[in-house]
């Protein structure tokens, strides 16, 4: 979860022009094939739309996937207040 949670993090602050493989990558410290793995699975939920532009995959976060990644925030930040691992 924390992983997906960093990719849609990526994925909101890319916007509307959204973000390429290698920016999440970097951004979120996996591998490029890791990836394209948990954006595939994040699209086929909603959360993430691709778009194949003239030379790369771009990622936008959905509407969908705001209101995902707002949730998962507030209960990231509850089970930090308890003292919690996840």
């Amino acid at each position: 979860m924390g992983i997906m949670g960093d990719i849609l993090d990526v994925t909101a602050d890319g916007g509307r022009s959204g973000v390429i493989v290698s920016a999440i990558s970097r951004k979120a410290n996996l591998s490029h094939y890791a990836v394209l793995d948990k954006c595939e699975k994040l699209v086929e939920a909603g959360l993430v739309e691709s778009i194949k532009n003239d030379r790369n995959r771009v990622f936008l976060i959905t509407e969908k996937g705001l209101q995902f990644f707002h949730e998962f925030k507030r209960f990231q930040g509850l089970v930090e207040s308890m003292n919690l691992r996840y």
